[in-house]
């Protein structure tokens, strides 16, 4: 058998406001909060313009994938390992929760658990705080890491 030591650098690396993205942060990062959208750069930009956020992969499926905390790293690993940049959005549970409904994979495959899906349409006033992540292995920022090293009930 043989290990595969992966190691993470963690960098916090705020959107810079010269790169023309919208940063909100009415709210502010809130470790309570442990429900993300990652979007590549395209789709956060028409994200912006039209309001919502919505991609194909939503489109398709009927509903807006999301992550916990500690599903994160896996899925950039597995749906954004081609992306040089992607957009990391904290959503504010408070106004997501009517429309938030935690459910098992279909087909059930490698991942397990129950995972974050949010059905209607999710508008872009409910991102509470917004990140940029380099493709440096994403660095996940080192709020959300703590926040899965708390555990889902902290």
């Amino acid at each position: 058998m043989k290990w595969i030591l992966i190691s993470f650098i963690v960098l916090i690396n705020p959107m810079p406001t010269e790169d023309n993205y919208h940063i909100n942060l009415t709210q502010g990062f809130n470790i309570k909060n442990d429900v993300y959208k990652v979007l590549t750069i395209n789709e956060w930009e028409a994200a912006e313009t039209l309001g919502f956020i919505i991609t194909e992969s939503d489109q398709k499926d009927g509903f807006v994938h999301l992550s916990n905390a500690s599903q994160l790293s896996v899925t950039l690993a597995l749906y954004f390992s081609q992306e040089d940049i992607v957009v990391l959005l904290q959503l504010d549970n408070s106004k997501i929760k009517d429309n938030l409904k935690y459910e098992e994979t279909i087909p059930a495959g490698n991942r397990k658990g129950a995972f974050p899906h949010y059905f209607g349409d999710l508008n872009i006033n409910t991102v509470a705080a917004t990140w940029k992540l380099d493709r440096e292995a994403f660095e996940i920022p080192i709020e959300v890491i703590l926040q899965a090293e708390q555990g889902p009930n902290a």
